[in-house]
C-alpha cells in the first residue's frame, strides 16, 4: 500500500485529492512540522529537502506535490487525468508550472512574513509586494477561465487538482475578491465528493 507522508493544510492536500479521485488505498503518515519531525533522520532519508508531501510507492519515493500528482495520473491512466493529445498535455504542463511558479511563491512569501518567520525577520513591505504580484497573476488565470469549465480542454486534468488547492490558498488571503469566475470554479471543484477539506477547515481541525 502506498504511504503518503504529510499533514494538512500543507500541499499534502493536493495529493490526497488525487488519491481520492483515483479511488486508491493509501496510508497517511502524519508529519508534525511544528515539532520538527520533517528534520528527523528518518524523514530526511525520504526527502533531504525536509518538505512534505512525500509519496512512497513500493521502491519509488516521489517528492514535490505536482510531481506526485503527475506520477499518480500517469500510473493510473484509465482516469484520463493526463490529456492524450500532446498539445493539451503541453497546456496542462503550462498551467501547472504557472500555478507553481507565479501564484504559489507570493503566497509563500505572505505566509512567511505574517506568521511563519519570527517577528524580527518579518518584512511587512514584502507582504504588500507579494499580494500585488499574486493579484496580477490571478487576473491572468481569471481571464483564461472566463469561458472555460476546466483549465485544459473539456475535462478534468491534473492541472485542475493543482489549481484548486492553490486557489483555495489565494482565497484564504482574499486574493480572489476580483476574480468571480475563479471563485465559481473553486466552489465547483470543492463540491466534488472526493474533495479534501479546504485549507480553512484543515486549520480549524488543527486548532481544535
Amino acid at each position: 500500500m502506498m504511504k503518503l507522508y504529510g499533514t494538512p493544510p500543507t500541499r499534502t492536500l493536493r495529493v490526497i485529492w488525487l488519491l481520492n479521485e483515483l479511488g486508491l488505498e493509501y496510508e497517511q503518515v502524519p508529519v508534525d512540522l511544528m515539532q520538527g519531525e520533517h528534520h528527523q533522520p528518518d524523514f530526511l532519508g525520504l526527502n533531504p529537502a525536509a518538505k512534505v508531501p512525500v509519496l512512497v510507492d513500493g521502491n519509488q519515493i516521489i517528492t514535490e506535490s505536482a510531481a506526485i500528482q503527475l506520477y499518480l495520473a500517469e500510473k493510473y491512466p484509465q482516469a484520463g487525468f493526463i490529456p492524450s493529445a500532446v498539445e493539451e498535455r503541453a497546456q496542462m504542463y503550462r498551467w501547472i508550472f504557472f500555478l507553481m511558479t507565479e501564484i504559489e511563491p507570493p503566497l509563500w512569501r505572505i505566509a512567511r512574513h505574517t506568521f511563519l518567520y519570527p517577528d524580527e525577520m518579518r518584512i511587512p513591505q514584502d507582504v504588500d509586494l507579494a499580494r500585488q504580484e499574486c493579484l496580477e497573476m490571478v487576473a491572468v488565470l481569471e481571464r483564461h477561465m472566463k469561458e472555460r469549465e476546466y483549465l485544459v480542454g473539456d475535462r478534468l486534468s491534473v492541472a485542475d487538482f493543482n489549481a484548486a488547492f492553490t486557489l483555495d490558498w489565494a482565497n484564504e488571503e482574499n486574493l480572489l475578491d476580483d476574480a468571480p469566475r475563479l471563485r465559481e470554479y473553486l466552489a465547483a471543484m470543492y463540491a466534488r465528493p472526493t474533495a479534501p477539506p479546504t485549507i480553512a477547515v484543515a486549520f480549524a481541525a488543527m486548532a481544535s
